[in-house]
C-alpha cells in the first residue's frame, strides 16, 4: 500500500511539474535577440516607423514570422503584445 501511494504521488508531481512548465512557456514574442529590430527603446515599448518594422519583418525566416503570427493569435499573447501584433498581421497576414 504504501508504495502504491509513492508512485500515485510521484505521478502527480510529475503531471503537475509538466503543466507548470508549459504553461511558462515563452513565446517568440517574448525573446530580445528576436524583437529588438522592431522597437526603438530596450524596454521593447516603442514600436519602429512602419517602413523600418516592414525591414526588420521581411529580414524574419517564414517559420519565424509563422511563429510570431501564431503567438499574436493567443488572447493573452496578444494583449500585452497589441500593437506589435498589429503591425506583425498587417505586414504578414
Amino acid at each position: 500500500m504504501t508504495f502504491k501511494m509513492l508512485t500515485m504521488g510521484a505521478m502527480a508531481l510529475t503531471m503537475m511539474t509538466g503543466s507548470a512548465l508549459a504553461a511558462s512557456g515563452t513565446s517568440a514574442l517574448d525573446d530580445p535577440a528576436k524583437m529588438s529590430p522592431f522597437f526603438t527603446d530596450a524596454g521593447m515599448k516603442t514600436l519602429r516607423s512602419e517602413a523600418d518594422f516592414k525591414t526588420a519583418w521581411m529580414s524574419m525566416k517564414p517559420d519565424e514570422k509563422k511563429a510570431v503570427l501564431k503567438d499574436c493569435g493567443d488572447t493573452t499573447i496578444n494583449k500585452s503584445h497589441a500593437d506589435f501584433c498589429a503591425m506583425a498581421k498587417k505586414m504578414g497576414g
